[in-house]
């Protein structure tokens, strides 16, 4: 298959070592970390990015998105005439842990822990993933937007809050891949976090849902598959995260 791959650069080492071990022919493009702080710009640069692929002369058989929901910076996206793929993850997290699983144990009791990758260090003027613009202030996500959207922002932190009682630890969390590892990401993370007051721990992370992205390998249950004309919409759950709208 040919295919085209629009991801953000906090994947780029992960993604190239996929890239050479996957059977297909992949052109790949990468959007700036910082972009993560504007969903809505966000969402328009991808788009105009999956819009460019489609007029650039070149048939793929598909457009592989990898990116979560990113602060609902995927919600909308669509292609006329190729199939979105893309893994069913909130953000990046669950990408770099391998599994919506590997998330859940981990982060499931305090899912706005901040966390790090060697991406994160390489490509981010932030050490840590905290809010969707980088601040501190860990009330961030797509379920964290919902909340907003429903009860509005101050009701919204505080029933946040409630829900999420280990906020204010001082835990930072660096998830490490075997395939970046002897960069020595993880021990620059740990100066850093110390110095910022903050408890380091280090999670083992798994190239897997990157690796199966990249090598065409789509599981329903971990893929999306957008058809030609649909768009994405977020379902803000632990499980589907993201469906496919019909036009």
């Amino acid at each position: 298959m040919h295919l085209k791959l629009i991801s953000c650069n906090v994947f780029q080492r992960e993604s190239s070592w996929c890239i050479a071990r996957s059977p297909h022919i992949i052109d790949a493009e990468y959007t700036e970390l910082g972009e993560h702080a504007r969903s809505n710009g966000l969402r328009h640069l991808i788009q105009s990015k999956i819009d460019a692929t489609e007029t650039s002369g070149k048939n793929y058989d598909a457009i592989l998105v990898l990116f979560g929901l990113c602060g609902n910076a995927t919600v909308g996206l669509q292609a006329r005439k190729t199939q979105l793929v893309m893994p069913r993850a909130h953000d990046c997290c669950t990408i770099l842990l391998g599994s919506r699983a590997k998330f859940t144990e981990h982060f499931g009791d305090a899912p706005s822990t901040p966390f790090s990758s060697a991406g994160y260090l390489e490509r981010g003027e932030y050490f840590l993933r905290t809010n969707d613009d980088g601040a501190a202030m860990v009330t961030t996500g797509d379920a964290f937007k919902a909340l907003v959207a429903k009860y509005g922002e101050e009701d919204a932190k505080y029933i946040w809050a409630e829900m999420h009682p280990n906020l204010g630890n001082d835990k930072a969390v660096f998830i490490d891949l075997p395939q970046t590892s002897h960069l020595g990401y993880a021990e620059q993370f740990q100066a850093k976090a110390e110095a910022a007051g903050k408890r380091a721990v280090k999670l083992p992370g798994d190239i897997r849902l990157i690796e199966s992205l990249i090598a065409g390998n789509w599981d329903p249950k971990e893929y999306l598959v957008v058809p030609p004309a649909s768009a994405v919409e977020g379902v803000y759950d632990w499980d589907e995260v993201i469906r496919a709208k019909k036009p």
